[in-house]
């Protein structure tokens, strides 16, 4: 009868231990995180972390990158002094990252390991860490036309004159990927890469707008993010195809970042700090996985639903100098303004 107690006792101590440690309920107060994933994906999000942090108010605010650009640089001012509706930003790539740490907007968090941990680059110094990675290809309907008929690269992208006027992509202006896709494309092919795009005619529009047009024919084949055509194959049984671009993928690691205590909203580092370190666990990752986004976990081998394996993609991975991306981003820009039209 004792050892049946025992074994009781010790069954409520570890679930005891479990249930206060299973979730971060120590965590309390506010945080606001601008973040340009997907509403659905922000939805998803928002009900794990109600269960992750029962006592956080977390309000994830959806926006594209080059939109969050723009309000934040109106909530600095011209003199970079003034305080952000924002405590965290989940934003499309690292190049708004070394920006916003120059100008110092961000608070250093320090996490376990992540030499170790991490599969892409980080802020040595603990500014930004990469936590969703997002992988630009292209795309074609293998049900309109077959294989023979769409670029498998990005040149020929650009560049076949059989694909004029049946070519889309997103606007770089406005969305943090595409900038990103483009400063790799003009650094591997020149800015007479803009030009080429121009040339054929290439339609700068919404991802579903494109996804639209290859579902109806109009498209040949677009650029977009590879999450994009995953969830559609899954959850409308979408016959649409991933092309992995044989001149080099374009992968895109998100980066998390805290905003400096003065600067931010509540301040609340605390928080900032547990849900960095959360969005970087294995459970974070999962998440991640979840909305057909690639881990940026080392040993983390699950591939979002029929993608092909993250360390393979890294090898055909074509590479953004970031610093190029931040630092010529006005040049950059006007050059495709220059050569594309824009709606």
């Amino acid at each position: 009868m004792k050892k049946i107690l025992m074994v009781l006792v010790s069954l409520v101590m570890t679930f005891s231990c479990f249930t206060a440690y299973a979730v971060n309920e120590d965590v309390e107060g506010d945080l606001v995180i601008y973040t340009s994933m997907y509403p659905f994906m922000i939805d998803q999000m928002t009900e794990i972390l109600k269960e992750e942090f029962p006592n956080l108010n977390v309000n994830l605010v959806y926006g594209g990158t080059g939109e969050l650009q723009t309000k934040l640089a109106g909530e600095m001012g011209d003199d970079l002094k003034g305080r952000l509706s924002c405590d965290m930003l989940l934003v499309a790539e690292p190049s708004y990252s070394l920006e916003l740490k120059e100008y110092g907007y961000l608070e250093p968090i320090e996490i376990e390991n992540p030499e170790e941990r991490l599969r892409f680059e980080y802020d040595p110094e603990g500014y930004w860490y990469p936590v969703r990675t997002l992988n630009m290809i292209l795309a074609y309907n293998p049900e309109k036309y077959d294989i023979s008929e769409v670029p498998t690269t990005y040149k020929a992208f650009a560049e076949d004159e059989s694909l004029k006027g049946h070519i889309s992509m997103s606007n770089p202006l406005t969305s943090g990927t595409a900038m990103a896709a483009v400063t790799a494309l003009s650094d591997k092919y020149g800015y007479e890469y803009f030009d080429a795009l121009g040339k054929n005619g290439v339609m700068i529009e919404s991802g579903s707008t494109a996804l639209a047009k290859l579902q109806t024919g109009e498209c040949k084949a677009i650029m977009i993010l590879e999450e994009s055509v995953l969830r559609i194959r899954k959850e409308e049984n979408s016959p649409i195809t991933v092309i992995y671009p044989e001149d080099g993928v374009i992968l895109v690691p998100s980066t998390v970042m805290t905003i400096a205590e003065n600067k931010s909203a509540n301040a609340n580092l605390e928080a900032c700090e547990a849900m960095t370190n959360w969005l970087l666990s294995e459970a974070g990752q999962k998440c991640i996985l979840s909305g057909y986004m690639h881990s940026v976990l080392k040993d983390m081998e699950e591939v979002p639903y029929d993608s092909i394996s993250t360390d393979a993609l890294i090898e055909k991975d074509m590479g953004v100098d970031w610093n190029r991306c931040y630092q010529n981003r006005d040049e950059i820009r006007t050059r495709f303004q220059e050569s594309v039209t824009l709606p």
